[in-house]
């Protein structure tokens, strides 16, 4: 007698489907989806049936079942929500442990562009930087949000990019940039010293979603001085808030 349970047998159909569905074909029928599970018939018809009536497939006219993507709409409008929400609260509990400056970047384009941020009131930092761009090649979030971009994609966005000097430890060009992007990830933090402007130092890691994509970056922003010596306190910290904020998001 089989151990899978129902649920696990659900889950199964549903990726047999969603897997005839990349190799190009329209879904897969009953039959179909039983030979590639090597299942009983009537068994995995049950399973498609109860996935079809809970959304996460639907019956197109040529009777295949294949994957209804309003479920992966609706989990994109979760994610982006707990963006907000939940990356507020991680900003908030990484700005009091750090007692520094706290944002948390998106990838626009060639640029950076901050969605959230926490500052206390120490720091003594005036204005606000959500909203604003900032060139991805030496800003604090660059690296992070290019994690997982492959050296091809990371010259691909800098293809018309001129790496302007913003401090006296400017990337000079994307061979620069994907040595430092090399660094960080072996590291596993992101070190921004004297890139974006003369003076600031930053730390940030990549925020992933449930699909493994990175969706932001959390950051740790302040002057040289104050923070390279408590770097490694403060990359412990950020790490543990960026995986409970990966975490709210589905990361496994």
């Amino acid at each position: 007698m089989s151990r899978t349970s129902s649920m696990g047998r659900g889950i199964m159909a549903v990726l047999a489907a969603a897997s005839r569905q990349a190799q190009g074909l329209p879904g897969g029928t009953v039959a179909e989806i039983a030979a590639d599970l090597g299942k009983d018939r009537s068994q995995v018809s049950r399973s498609l049936r109860t996935a079809e009536q809970e959304g996460f497939l639907q019956r197109t006219p040529y009777r295949t079942f294949t994957p209804d993507w309003s479920v992966m709409t609706d989990a994109l409008v979760l994610t982006r929500r707990r963006l907000a929400t939940d990356g507020a609260a991680a900003l908030d509990a990484l700005s009091r442990q750090t007692d520094e400056a706290c944002y948390l970047g998106v990838l626009s384009g060639d640029s950076t562009v901050t969605i959230a941020e926490s500052v206390p009131d120490s720091t003594e930092l005036v204005g606000s930087w959500i909203g604003r761009p900032y060139p991805a090649y030496c800003s604090d979030a660059g690296q992070a949000l290019l994690w997982e971009a492959s050296d091809d994609e990371v010259r691909g966005i800098f293809s018309r990019v001129d790496f302007v000097r913003h401090g006296p430890n400017t990337p000079v060009d994307v061979a620069d940039f994907l040595e430092r992007l090399a660094a960080a990830r072996s590291r596993g933090y992101s070190v921004v010293d004297e890139a974006a402007e003369p003076g600031l130092y930053s730390l940030a890691v990549p925020v992933r979603d449930f699909k493994g994509d990175v969706v932001a970056a959390l950051q740790i922003v302040g002057p040289k001085s104050r923070l390279e010596p408590k770097q490694q306190m403060c990359a412990e910290a950020l790490v543990d808030k960026g995986n409970w904020l990966q975490s709210r998001l589905g990361h496994a």
